[in-house]
């Protein structure tokens, strides 16, 4: 029973050495700073998966995220070209909307329809890349 207590108390005197000197301040002064709490970069919704602003589209790899993109009328929607050429999002038909060439990297807005409907839009500079908007 003596030769347990003395376990006991030796363990716990090398606990308290090492928790002793596991400080990081490097400079013996005996303070330390706790680490700033990290701030999160993205929000995320009640499923854990990032959040867009509602009225964004995004440009990316040669395709509009997310298509078809739904709004309400008069909405102001801001496109961001993520993609390392210039691309537009212009309204086929009336020609309802028009951001003129957006640089790489750029952002650039428009004002979606008062009238309820789905618009389809190109990039007037690869015509391959098509898609909706859906006001209502």
């Amino acid at each position: 029973m003596r030769n347990l207590k003395r376990t006991a108390l030796a363990a716990g005197s090398l606990l308290l050495a090492l928790t002793g000197c596991s400080s990081s301040s490097g400079g013996g002064s005996g303070s330390t700073t706790p680490p700033a709490s990290p701030s999160p970069s993205v929000t995320a919704s009640a499923t854990g998966s990032p959040t867009r602003a509602a009225n964004s589209l995004t440009i990316q790899n040669f395709a509009f995220h997310p298509s078809p993109l739904k709004v309400a009328p008069g909405a102001t929607v801001t496109v961001t070209n993520a993609d390392s050429t210039a691309h537009t999002v212009t309204a086929t038909g009336a020609k309802a909307f028009d951001t003129g060439t957006i640089a790489p990297g750029g952002t650039a807005t428009f004002t979606a329809p008062k009238a309820p409907g789905s618009y389809r839009y190109i990039c007037t500079i690869h015509p391959f890349m098509k898609g909706t908007l859906t006001v209502g």
